[in-house]
Formats: C-alpha cells, sequence, structure tokens
C-alpha cells in the first residue's frame, strides 16, 4: 500500500455475540490487507444478545491487543454500516465467508452497498476449522449446553466470560431460535 496518499481502511463489521475464532480468523487475515482495520461492533435490535456493546467491546479489544498488529481497531456504531464506512473514510469492507449460503447473503449485501455508498466489500474464505461455526450457533449450544464444549470454537477470553455470563444468570443465556445461522 506503498505509494498510495491516503491509508487503505476497511470496516469489519458485526454484532460480534460472541466473538468466535472464525471472526479471529478474519481480522488476523483482515489485518494484512489494509493500513487499518475497524472491527466495528453494530447494534441488532432484532437479536437477543447475550453480553451488552460495552461487554464486546471489552472483549474484542482484550482479544486484539493480544493477537492482532497496531493496525486493528474495535470501535461501535449503530445505524447502517455503509454510514459508519463513510464516517470512517473506509475504501471496503471486509466480510467473512464460510459456505455457499454466505456468499448469496453477502453478495446481495455488496451490491447494495457498492450501488447505494460506493463502498467495495473485500470476501476473505474462513479457515476450513471454523467453517460451520456462527456466533447463533454458539449461543444455542451454550444456552442448553456446556460451555468447555465450545473451546475449539471460541478465544479464551470469551470462553471464560461466557461462563461467568451463564453462571451470573443463574444458568441460563439469552437464546432465541433463528432459521438461519448466520451471523
Amino acid at each position: 500500500m506503498q505509494g498510495d496518499s491516503e491509508p487503505k481502511t476497511a470496516l469489519f463489521p458485526g454484532t460480534f455475540d460472541p466473538l468466535t475464532n472464525g471472526h479471529l480468523d478474519v481480522i488476523r487475515r483482515g489485518q494484512h490487507l489494509f493500513d487499518r482495520l475497524v472491527v466495528a461492533i453494530g447494534l441488532n435490535p432484532a437479536k437477543k444478545e447475550i453480553f451488552s456493546v460495552d461487554e464486546r467491546q471489552d472483549m474484542i479489544r482484550e482479544i486484539v491487543a493480544a493477537e492482532c498488529g497496531p493496525n486493528v481497531e474495535v470501535q461501535t456504531y449503530s445505524g447502517l454500516t455503509v454510514d459508519f464506512a463513510r464516517t470512517l473514510k473506509a475504501t471496503a469492507i471486509l466480510r467473512g465467508i464460510r459456505n455457499v449460503t454466505d456468499l448469496n447473503f453477502e453478495f446481495q449485501l455488496a451490491l447494495t452497498n457498492r450501488a447505494i455508498a460506493d463502498v467495495e466489500t473485500v470476501f476473505v474464505m474462513t479457515g476450513e476449522a471454523n467453517a460451520f461455526t456462527s456466533s447463533t450457533l454458539i449461543k444455542q449450544i451454550a444456552s442448553g449446553g456446556e460451555i468447555d464444549r465450545l473451546r475449539a470454537l471460541l478465544p479464551e477470553v470469551v470462553l471464560r466470560r461466557l461462563k461467568e455470563k451463564k453462571d451470573a444468570m443463574g444458568g441460563e443465556l439469552p437464546w432465541a431460535h433463528v432459521d438461519h445461522l448466520k451471523d
């Protein structure tokens, strides 16, 4: 990215409730593609959250500080992702793709974002180990099962905080069934 007058900024948006190893894989690989990568925690009132936005921001900042370079930062936002991308002067939105279902959804979103906001989308294929993981699936398993079973799917910080949250809520976690596992 040498020679360009402005640094290339990308936005990696999501609710990250919770952040999974799949998300972390995309962040790790995306940090090398851009001068600046902003992990953007969005609000989605349609989803039941386990962790508050502040809790997610704290966890993700801790993980990013330990595992990523100095060009990765964490912010929160509300409203349209493309509007937030514009305020950051982002040249791209970074998205992870796990499967064909993701691709269909993300392709439609990418075309819309380019048409209405002139923001490109860069897709990164997830690693094989994370191809079946979603935050929604994690919430389903955590709400009805033993959280330690998720050890291979979650960063240690998230695993610990998920256990603490479940204990604090009397062994119950908020989770609502959905027909898809995209998150």
